[in-house]
């Protein structure tokens, strides 16, 4: 699904000595390489702040800290998303509101979140799914009108620019209260291990995260408030610091993959192609179709009998998760969402794809979706 280590060997002179160059300082933790790719990512992001932390996980549990929540509080979130997202709101004994998305951007359904607003409820969190943005713009307008907090989940999105109804662009991640990013390997902008980050323009706001992030405190051995420790590696930074120059282009290539498989896919009628919302500069994180007439599980198979890698993000959605019987939110009803955990299925693709592979892809899913009978 993803080819890291081409990628790593493209930048393996500048990676390498960059990882040397923390050995030799021994700065392990905390060490400059952090500071320095916390200042070009806020740069790059367009934002006022960035803490770093230990995984996307840890972001959305100190952004959701930092805001002062208290248990039963409702957090409104898709159930169409990774478990990470909604996993936190209930560690943290809040109460997870789940709603539907739009089937063509896979992202939360506005009309959907804002009826879903209840007087406990205190915050959105809305997922950049697959590298599409979320309809921010909407999101914000409704958070405004109910007093609510955004904290926008970027994880699979960081690159992509949302384009406002005036025109104006911001990058995914700058727009909510918070945004939350996580750079597991096979990301967009991926590290060679774990690590995250949280972006706010709210000063305030930042202080608190910070102290979250750090044990709580906001000079050594002074504790103010509950925190955990959750840090970037410097060695992690350091990679990071390199791939972040790279990331426009990454996600170019991304983009030109994605328009490959358009356009074989295009007329179809089996096959519905990645919806591309005119607000979202979609990154593909994720390329994925959604199978109408056809097999999805038996495509999966045929194409693992191929070599040919796919994954099916997500076949269990939120609401239906063991993990939740507490909130009894197996009943409820969520078409759309049930109508995607059984038809998508994601492909390769990533920054190193070449024709090759990409015509033996494509040729194969033609091959077994036209004999698919109707």
């Amino acid at each position: 699904m993803v080819d890291t280590q081409t990628q790593y060997r493209k930048i393996k002179t500048e990676v390498d000595q960059a990882v040397i160059g923390v050995l030799e300082s021994s700065a392990f933790i905390n060490g400059k390489p952090v500071h320095s790719f916390a200042a070009n990512l806020s740069a790059y992001l367009g934002v006022k702040h960035t803490i770093p932390c230990a995984n996307g996980t840890d972001a959305l549990q100190i952004a959701m800290m930092a805001l002062g929540f208290q248990p039963g509080d409702e957090i409104i979130t898709p159930s169409f998303t990774y478990i990470a997202t909604t996993e936190v709101i209930a560690l943290l004994r809040l109460t997870p509101v789940f709603v539907e998305v739009d089937p063509k951007t896979f992202c939360i359904d506005p009309l959907a979140l804002e009826q879903a607003i209840t007087p406990r409820t205190k915050a959105i969190v809305p997922v950049h799914l697959y590298g599409q943005a979320a309809p921010m713009e909407e999101i914000m307008a409704i958070a405004a009108k109910h007093n609510l907090y955004v904290i926008e989940d970027n994880a699979q999105a960081l690159g992509a620019d949302y384009t406002f109804s005036d025109g104006t662009k911001k990058k995914t991640g700058s727009i909510g209260h918070i945004g939350c990013t996580s750079f597991y390997p096979s990301k967009n902008l991926g590290a060679f291990g774990d690590g995250g980050a949280i972006f706010t323009n709210d000063d305030a706001l930042a202080d608190q995260l910070k102290m979250i992030a750090n044990h709580g405190q906001s000079r050594r051995y002074y504790h103010d408030v509950v925190g955990c420790n959750s840090r970037l590696d410097t060695i992690q930074a350091a990679i990071l610091d390199i791939k972040l120059t790279h990331l426009d282009e990454y996600v170019a290539a991304r983009r030109t993959a994605a328009d490959f498989y358009d356009q074989a896919f295009s007329g179809n009628k089996k096959i519905i192609v990645p919806y591309r919302a005119s607000w979202s500069h979609h990154v593909f994180h994720q390329y994925t179709l959604v199978l109408e007439g056809a097999d999805r599980d038996a495509l999966s198979q045929y194409l693992a009998e191929k070599q040919i890698p796919s994954m099916i993000y997500y076949p269990v959605p939120g609401h239906k998760q063991k993990m939740f019987e507490q909130f009894g939110t197996a009943s409820q009803m969520m078409p759309v969402t049930d109508w995607l955990t059984s038809r998508v299925i994601s492909l390769p693709i990533h920054t190193e794809m070449d024709q090759e592979q990409l015509d033996y892809i494509t040729k194969h899913i033609l091959e077994f979706v036209n004999h698919q009978p109707q």
